[in-house]
C-alpha cells in the first residue's frame, strides 16, 4: 500500500471529472454549508422551508440542496455523507454546481478532554491515515489547513464569543480500529481530536484551489480507560441554533 499512495498523479483532468455529471446551477449561492448531521439540517428546515434549489446523487439517495438566507444574504446548505470517500465526492459536486467557498462542520471524538472540553475545535492540520487524500496531494503524514480559512473562522469565533481550542486533528478510515496503541500515538503525535473527513476535505479544497473553513464539536471521549459515548447519538442536535449560526457567520466571512 505504500508504494500505491506514493504514486501521486500530477493529471489535472481524469478519465471521469465532477463536472462530467454536474452542471452549474445557476441558482445555487456562491457560498455553501454543510454538515454530517442529518437532525441539525432537519431541524433547520423544519423551522425555515427553504427552497430546494439541487440534489446530489448516490446510490444511498438524493441529498437536497438548500437555499437558505441568513443575515439577507443567500446561502448554500446540504448534508455531507460521512467518511472521507464520500465527502470528498460531495465536495466535487457542489463545486462542480458552481460554489465557490466552503464552510463544513460535524462531531469528532475527543482525544484531549482537557484541551477541548465545552470549546469548538479549529483543526489547524489533519494527519492522513486515511486514503482519499493521496488522490489529490503528493503523500504525506499530515496535511495542513489553508491559514486564510483558519483566520477567518478564529475571527469569527472570538466575534461570536465561542470558546475554542486549536489543534491537529485525527482523520482515519476505521472508526472500530481505533486502537488503544494508535490513541496513544495520534496524541504522542499532538493530535486532539478523531473524525472521518477532515484530511480529504482539506485535500480537495487545495487541488480545486477554494477557501474551505472547518470546525469539530466534540461528541464521544476517548481520552479516558473506558469509552464513553456522550452525546454522539445526537450528532450535535442540543446545539444545533449554535453550530449552524456560527457556520453561517463564516460563510458570511469567506
Amino acid at each position: 500500500m505504500g508504494t500505491v499512495f506514493q504514486r501521486f498523479s500530477h493529471e489535472t483532468r481524469a478519465f471521469i471529472n465532477p463536472e462530467d455529471l454536474t452542471k452549474p446551477n445557476p441558482d445555487l449561492p456562491n457560498v455553501c454549508v454543510s454538515t454530517y448531521s442529518a437532525n441539525i439540517i432537519n431541524q433547520y428546515v423544519s423551522a425555515h422551508s427553504p427552497e430546494v434549489v439541487g440534489r446530489l446523487y448516490t446510490a444511498n439517495g438524493t441529498t437536497p440542496i438548500y437555499r437558505a438566507v441568513y443575515k439577507g444574504t443567500p446561502i448554500g446548505l446540504y448534508l455531507s455523507r460521512v467518511g472521507a470517500p464520500a465527502c470528498a465526492a460531495c465536495i466535487e459536486e457542489i463545486i462542480a454546481y458552481g460554489a465557490k467557498k466552503l464552510v463544513l462542520f460535524g462531531c469528532c471524538g475527543v482525544l484531549d478532554e482537557g484541551r477541548t472540553r465545552g470549546k469548538i475545535i479549529v483543526p489547524t492540520s489533519a494527519v492522513r491515515d486515511e486514503g482519499t487524500s493521496y488522490h489529490y496531494i503528493e503523500a504525506a503524514e499530515e496535511i495542513p489547513a489553508d491559514p486564510y480559512s483558519v483566520d477567518r473562522l478564529t475571527e469569527c469565533l472570538k466575534r461570536c464569543g465561542y470558546p475554542y481550542v486549536s489543534g491537529k486533528t485525527w482523520t482515519t478510515d476505521a472508526i472500530y480500529r481505533e486502537t488503544g496503541e494508535l490513541i496513544r500515538e495520534r496524541k504522542a503525535q499532538g493530535c486532539i481530536a478523531v473524525e472521518m473527513e477532515c484530511a480529504a476535505a482539506f485535500a480537495v479544497a487545495q487541488f480545486r484551489r477554494i477557501p474551505l473553513i472547518q470546525f469539530l464539536y466534540g461528541a464521544d471521549n476517548l481520552d479516558t480507560s473506558k469509552w464513553e459515548p456522550r452525546d454522539l447519538a445526537e450528532y450535535g442536535y442540543s446545539n444545533a441554533d449554535q453550530y449552524l449560526t456560527l457556520a453561517f457567520e463564516c460563510a458570511l466571512a469567506l
